[in-house]
């Protein structure tokens, strides 16, 4: 890593641990292999890791799975650098996994609603909550809504 940071190398091999904290300013090429195995914040970090310098920067991402969904996920990645797009699209790709659980993707076990398309009134029940906490400690009459 000395090497490459001095320029002395040219080519550096890596696992996705250089995922974050890297800063080379000569690093303009990135490939990664089995890109449709990553998650897109993940992706979009290790691109993060080049482009840091003058030069022009590229980031090529090979993916061994052809399906229409690691297709759709990848084409998020080639279609913006926003942070907060790449996580909407993740969001409504994957879905947001199990608030209290283990899974990190897949559709909750909701009975309505949806977190990525109901955003607003998934807001306003937050509000309404943290209203009728503040009025019964402070022992104030409930909320009329």
């Amino acid at each position: 890593m000395a090497a490459f940071r001095a320029n002395r190398a040219q080519v550096l091999l890596a696992t996705s641990l250089i995922e974050v904290g890297v800063d080379v300013p000569n690093a303009t090429l990135m490939l990664i292999e089995n890109a449709e195995q990553f998650g897109l914040a993940q992706l979009h970090q290790l691109r993060g890791r080049i482009g840091r310098g003058r030069q022009d920067s590229f980031c090529i991402l090979v993916a061994a799975a052809r399906s229409a969904e690691a297709q759709r996920r990848l084409r998020v990645l080639e279609e913006t650098n926003d942070g907060f797009r790449i996580a909407e699209a993740d969001l409504q790709l994957r879905g947001p996994g199990e608030l209290l659980g283990q899974a990190q993707s897949g559709a909750p076990k909701f009975r309505f609603g949806d977190l990525a398309q109901d955003l607003e009134l998934i807001q306003r029940g937050r509000d309404l909550a943290r209203q009728l906490v503040e009025r019964a400690s402070a022992g104030s009459a409930p909320l009329q809504t």
